[in-house]
This record gives structure tokens, sequence and C-alpha cells, in this order.
């Protein structure tokens, strides 16, 4: 009885909002489309947009560089505020349409085929808002390296940025590489699991500022960071990690017996070895992307409802989301950096001598 009387009330207020959002008279006002807005929020763009629209919009113009018989390069400012107008560049015309750049005439034609444009693509290098964030987190990790290292030549005692630093480091170094890849090589590889995690941090941090890029939510950047995982276990792999791979029974049964149990145990360990950076790439990429859409979607419950009852309660939420969003910045880059470190110690792993 109890969950059917939370049922009801809970009908009876959605019935309530609903109603309180509507106008007066019989017209209905046309319903808002969050879609459309979340999905250029978390997708890239060509330029930095900030706040505005149209010409009252503030907006950074950035590079775009294209190879198309030759070098092109010119400000995405050319295609206008809404990104809808035709770029001249030495006799050529480019234009935008979902954040790719099409070959085109004077007026802008796009020949369509099933919602998809089949006019010819450039080869885009651009810097895009996703590209300009990364370089913005490089140079604040350069800076703050810097800054640490300055740190200590002073004193032995660490003072500003590097009171901050220093137990990161010692963490990422005793708790994650030590723990997981093993006291004989788990030294050569802190720099690069102390970089993965500060920059993964700082990329989600950086992700929660508005304006910001989602570049954690971007699946080429979680693919790149994948992939160098991928070639740092393989090219470190020990003789035991291969011999695991496409010998995993070992010597204990001949091959005659053998033989059918690895028609099926090396195509799966094969498998493996691609499939362990493919989760560190889809885990990241889902997690940090399901955050902004949440966030974004709670806000817009004011404009699908139309009603200024609903606005403390999307307000508050999205605070809490926004709090926990915080904790889960840091935990992915936590996740991701200590999957990597299991990864390369089971890929180090000093065979095991039977006494």
């Amino acid at each position: 009885m109890n969950v059917k009387k939370i049922l009801y009330l809970l009908t009876f207020l959605v019935a309530g909002l609903v109603f309180a959002s509507s106008t007066e008279g019989q017209q209905k006002p046309e319903k808002y489309n969050p879609v459309p807005d979340i999905m250029h929020h978390i997708s890239d763009s060509h330029s930095w947009h900030f706040w505005g629209e149209g010409e009252n919009s503030v907006s950074i113009s950035l590079p775009i560089i294209l190879l198309d018989n030759g070098l092109k390069v010119f400000s995405s400012a050319k295609f206008g505020h809404h990104e809808d107008e035709v770029a001249e560049v030495d006799g050529n015309y480019y234009k935008l349409y979902h954040n790719k750049i099409y070959k085109t005439d004077a007026a802008g034609t796009l020949n369509m085929h099933e919602d998809h444009p089949t006019n010819a693509k450039p080869l885009d290098f651009s810097i895009t808002k996703v590209v300009a964030q990364m370089l913005l987190a490089a140079v604040i990790l350069i800076l703050i390296a810097f800054a640490t290292r300055g740190s200590y030549k002073k004193s032995q005692v660490p003072s500003g940025i590097a009171r901050f630093i220093e137990p990161l480091i010692i963490f990422v170094r005793d708790e994650i590489a030590l723990q997981n890849i093993g006291s004989v090589k788990y030294k050569r590889f802190v720099p690069y699991l102390v970089t993965l995690f500060l920059f993964i941090w700082l990329m989600n941090i950086l992700g929660l500022l508005p304006g910001s890029a989602n570049v954690t939510g971007n699946i080429a950047f979680t693919m790149i960071m994948a992939v160098l995982t991928f070639i740092i276990v393989n090219v470190n792999g020990r003789k035991t990690y291969w011999s695991h791979i496409f010998d995993p029974l070992g010597n204990n049964m001949p091959w005659a017996g053998k033989l059918l149990v690895y028609v099926i145990l090396v195509p799966v360990e094969i498998l493996g070895m691609f499939t362990k950076p493919i989760a560190l790439m889809i885990r990241l990429f889902a997690n940090m992307t399901a955050g902004h859409i949440v966030i974004l979607s709670l806000v817009s419950l004011i404009f699908i409802m139309q009603s200024y009852a609903v606005a403390p309660v999307s307000v508050a939420l999205t605070l809490f989301i926004n709090v926990l969003e915080v904790l889960v910045a840091a935990l992915q880059a936590y996740i991701f950096t200590l999957l990597t470190a299991l990864f390369i110690g089971m890929a180090v792993e000093e065979p095991h001598h039977a006494h």
C-alpha cells in the first residue's frame, strides 16, 4: 500500500508540474527538445564558444588546417557565427556540417544521401576545441612540473604547489605502480603513470567548468590513451607474458592432447590483448559522458516543464551531481591508471619457479 501511495503522489506531482507549465488558453507551446543542445555541448567544435548567440556570442575562433591540394590554413571565423557560411580559400569552398568540413561550391551546396553529405572531405588537421583544451592542460601540467621542481631547488621541504603534488606522486608510485607492477620493474613506469593520472584528472576537472570542452567524453581521446597503454604493455611484455598467450597450458600436456584446447584458448587470449585497452577506452568515455548528459538533462527540465516550480529541484539536483562529478573525475583517473599499472604488471611479471 505504501508503494501505491508513493506512486500516486508522484503521478499527481508530475501532473501538477505539467499543468503549471501550460500557458493561458488552449494553445500549447512547442515542447523544448534538449537533445540537440546536449549533443552540441558534448561534441567537438571548430570554435570555442562560451556564451551568447549570433553576433552577441562570445567565442574564440580556432585555426582550420586542411590538406587539400596543398596546405590550407584559415580561421574558423570564416564559417560565421552559426558555422553555416561558406568559407572561400584560394578558390576552394568549404562548409561545416555537423562539425565536419566538406568541399562545396560558392553557394554551399551539399549533396545529401540519407542525411549524410556525399561531398568530398579534405584531410582535416584543425585545432578543434578538444585539441585546444588538451594543449591548455599540457601547458598547465608543464608549469606545475617546473613550479614543483623550483620548490625542491629552494628546499627539500615542499612548499606551494609542491605540497599538493608530492602526495599524489607518492600515492601513484607506492599504491599503484609498486603494488601492481612489483618492486623490480615499477620505477621505470612511474613517470608515465604519474603523467597519465594527472593529465586525465586535470582533463576531467576542466571538463566540468562552464564553456569548456568534454575531452574525456570524446571517444578519440580515450582511444589514444588506451592505445598508449596497449603499446607500453606489449612492448615491455616478457617471454612469460607471450608464452601465456600462445602456450597457456605450458608443458603440462603433450601437443597432441592439447591441440583442440588451443584452438579455443589461443584466440581468446589474443582477443584479450585488445579487449583490455578497449575496456579502458569505453569506461572513461562512458562515465564522463554520462555525467555531462545527466547534468544537462537536469537543467533542461526547467525548459521542458516551462515552470519556475521545477527550478529549485532542478538546480539542487544539478549541484549535487556536479559535486559528485568532482569525485568521479578523480576516481576515473585513478581507475584508468590502476588498470594500466595492472596490465603492465601482468606483462613484466617475473616467472614463478616451483620449489
